[in-house]
């Protein structure tokens, strides 16, 4: 059971009073679980943070299905999880399943007023959400506000670097106080601008893949295909192609293969357990 003010048991003794009756002041999100349903408690914490963040919003009432069997079904529950909201004593929204949490802010977000959210935070949620539109255009007004907040400015960059504008990316970068590049998200966000660049004259994967299955050892395919496997993501693909290049041609483009290897650690960072392994196989490989 949780400590919080705004989260509660609910059953047929108090369901009445404290779901239906206190809806007219204050909406109630109502929760129908039970142990065994996987689902549920996936959406349980999140149900459970926002009941928190809103800060007494709408309140949270939890319903055991299997300890109130008789609650469940006089709600009409088929599925579990089920999420009623109840405003004015009436169900005027709700969901089954465990949706994302960015779905249960719009449910709520319709009949719950939201509370303050920190602009940095919430620019965050939007980025994480897809809403790159909404983000930057909070970013740009606290950078507005405040040009020195390096973070903001770090950011503004990566944001822009996502919707293709690596020319204005690179400029931020190029503003930030030397130390600053020095930063791991600086450092990171410019080899990504830099793969990004390359990237642009890069052959589809299957005709390089293609390359590799009629030679192994072709330089411009290992090299050509790791710039993909870095752009998405793949960087143990990456970095295994790249450890290849060097075996097979250690010298080709001014040594590119080492040289990328070292900006994809960057990239990623010391404590990434790839940088770990493929640094050690770099390290083999040179000495």
């Amino acid at each position: 059971m949780s400590n919080s003010p705004f989260i509660f048991e609910a059953n047929m003794e108090n369901f009445q009073q404290k779901v239906m009756e206190a809806s007219s002041s204050t909406p109630v999100l109502v929760d129908v679980w039970a142990e065994w349903c996987a689902p549920c408690k996936q959406l349980m914490p999140l149900l459970e943070k926002l009941a928190e963040e809103y800060q007494g919003g709408f309140m949270l009432a939890k319903v055991n299905a299997d300890e109130q069997q008789q609650l469940t079904a006089s709600l009409g529950v088929r599925s579990l999880p089920t999420v009623i909201l109840v405003k004015d004593g009436q169900a005027v929204d709700g969901f089954n399943g465990a949706l994302p949490e960015s779905e249960i802010r719009k449910v709520l977000d319709k009949h719950v007023e939201a509370p303050e959210e920190d602009p940095y935070e919430k620019a965050h949620r939007l980025w994480e959400s897809g809403d790159v539109e909404g983000a930057l255009a909070i970013l740009t007004e606290m950078n507005q506000k405040d040009p020195d907040d390096l973070k903001v400015l770090i950011d503004l960059a990566q944001l822009k670097a996502e919707m293709g504008d690596l020319e204005t990316a690179e400029q931020v970068l190029e503003s930030l106080p030397p130390e600053e590049k020095m930063q791991h998200q600086a450092k990171q966000l410019a080899a990504r601008i830099k793969f990004l660049k390359q990237s642009a004259e890069l052959p589809p994967i299957k005709d390089l893949e293609m390359a590799l299955e009629q030679d192994p050892k072709d330089p411009h395919a290992l090299h050509q295909l790791a710039l993909h496997h870095i752009l998405k993501e793949n960087n143990a693909q990456a970095m295994e192609l790249l450890i290849r290049l060097m075996q097979s041609d250690s010298k080709y483009k001014d040594e590119v293969a080492k040289t990328t290897l070292i900006e994809l650690f960057d990239k990623l960072g010391n404590n990434n357990p790839d940088v770990r392994t493929y640094r050690r196989k770099l390290y083999t490989l040179m000495h």
